[in-house]
C-alpha cells in the first residue's frame, strides 16, 4: 500500500538564491522582510548572513509553508513567521513593533508557487498530476478553483484566461468548459487539463496546452497580481532610506507590474514642465535602481529548470 507523501518528501529549490541575498542584506544587523516562506530556502540565508540582533519577518498564505517556519522559528528566535500575503505587511508590522513606517532594512518577494504546492497532487496547482481541482495557497481561505469553475460565466472565465493566463484561446476554453460542466461538475485537475487541451487549437511547442489556462486561474483565485502590487506600495512606507527592495518574478505579468513600478518611482516627479533645471533631490524620487534584470545563471538553470523564467529586479529606497 502506497504511503501519503509528508511535506519533507516535497523540496524547494530557491531560485537566485545567493543573488538576492548578496542584493538585499546591507545592513547585517538590520530588519528584514520574506515575502514568501515557501519552504525557508531564502530565509535561511538571509539569517545566516545577519547579526545576533537582526530579525527577519517572513510572510506566507499557505499553512504549510508557516508550518515550516514555526519550526525554523524554533531554532532560530530572529525569525518572526507570519502567516498572511505580504500584501499586509504594515499591518502586522503596525501591531508587532507598534511603529507605523519605516522600520525595514530589506524586503524579498519571491513571486510564484513554490515546487511543493506544484508537486503535490493534493493542492490541485498541476495539471500534470491529478488531485482536486483547489489551487488556493491558503486552502482554509476563499473559493477554490472548482466552486469558481462551478459558478462562473462563461465570459467571466475567458477574461480570467486572456487577461491572467494570455492565453489567445481563451474564448473556446471558456465555453468548453461551461459545455462540460452541464454534464458533470469539474472536481479534479486532469478533468479541467483535458477539457482545455480538447479546446486547444495550436499547441505551444514544449508547452502542455493548458498551461496557460491554469496559470490564469491560480492567480485569480489567489489575488496574486493584486496582493503584488498593493505590496510594492507598502514596501514604500515600510523601508528605511537605504533599505533594498528585491523582487523575484516568473512570468512577465508579475515582472511588467514590478519594473513600471521600480521605473516610475525611481523617475520621481514626472508631471513638471520640461526644460526646469532641477536636481535628483527635487525630483522627489521613492526609489534608485540599483542594477538591470537579473536572471538565472545557465547553470542554475540546468539544475532547477523552474529557474528559467525568473527575473530579478533591486531598487533601493531613497
Amino acid at each position: 500500500m502506497t504511503q501519503p507523501a509528508s511535506q519533507e518528501d516535497f523540496q524547494h529549490i530557491s531560485v537566485l538564491l545567493q543573488e538576492a541575498v548578496d542584493a538585499l542584506v546591507h545592513q547585517p544587523q538590520g530588519h528584514y522582510l520574506d515575502g514568501t516562506f515557501g519552504r525557508g530556502g531564502h530565509s535561511r540565508a538571509i539569517l545566516q548572513s545577519l547579526h545576533p540582533e537582526g530579525r527577519l519577518y517572513a510572510f506566507d498564505k499557505d499553512p504549510q509553508a508557516f508550518t515550516q517556519a514555526q519550526k525554523l522559528h524554533s531554532q532560530d528566535a530572529r525569525l518572526y513567521p507570519i502567516q498572511d500575503s505580504f500584501a499586509q505587511m504594515q499591518t502586522h508590522l503596525h501591531q508587532i513593533t507598534g511603529q507605523a513606517h519605516a522600520q525595514l532594512d530589506g524586503i524579498l518577494l519571491d513571486l510564484g508557487v513554490s515546487s511543493p504546492q506544484l508537486d503535490d497532487p493534493e493542492r490541485g496547482f498541476s495539471f500534470l498530476h491529478d488531485g482536486p481541482l483547489d489551487m488556493r495557497m491558503n486552502p482554509d481561505v476563499g473559493e477554490s478553483a472548482a466552486q469558481w469553475i462551478a459558478r462562473a460565466s462563461a465570459t467571466e472565465i475567458a477574461d480570467v484566461l486572456y487577461h491572467y493566463g494570455e492565453e489567445r484561446f481563451s474564448r473556446r476554453m471558456a465555453k468548453a468548459i461551461v459545455e462540460a460542466r452541464q454534464q458533470a461538475p469539474i472536481t479534479r485537475t486532469q478533468t479541467l487539463a483535458e477539457i482545455i487541451k480538447a479546446a486547444n487549437p495550436a499547441w505551444e511547442k514544449g508547452k502542455h496546452p493548458a498551461t496557460r489556462a491554469f496559470q490564469g486561474i491560480r492567480i485569480y483565485i489567489n489575488r496574486e497580481l493584486d496582493d503584488l502590487k498593493e505590496a510594492l506600495q507598502a514596501a514604500i512606507t515600510c523601508l528605511k532610506p537605504g533599505g533594498r527592495l528585491v523582487v523575484i518574478s516568473f512570468h512577465s505579468l508579475e515582472d511588467r507590474i514590478v519594473k513600471r513600478f521600480m521605473r516610475d518611482l525611481s523617475r520621481g516627479d514626472t508631471h513638471l514642465p520640461v526644460g526646469i533645471p532641477l536636481t535628483q533631490d527635487q525630483l522627489q524620487c521613492d526609489l534608485k535602481l540599483l542594477s538591470k534584470a537579473i536572471r538565472p545563471s545557465a547553470q542554475e538553470v540546468a539544475a532547477n529548470p523552474r529557474a528559467r523564467s525568473a527575473v530579478m529586479r533591486v531598487a533601493q529606497r531613497l
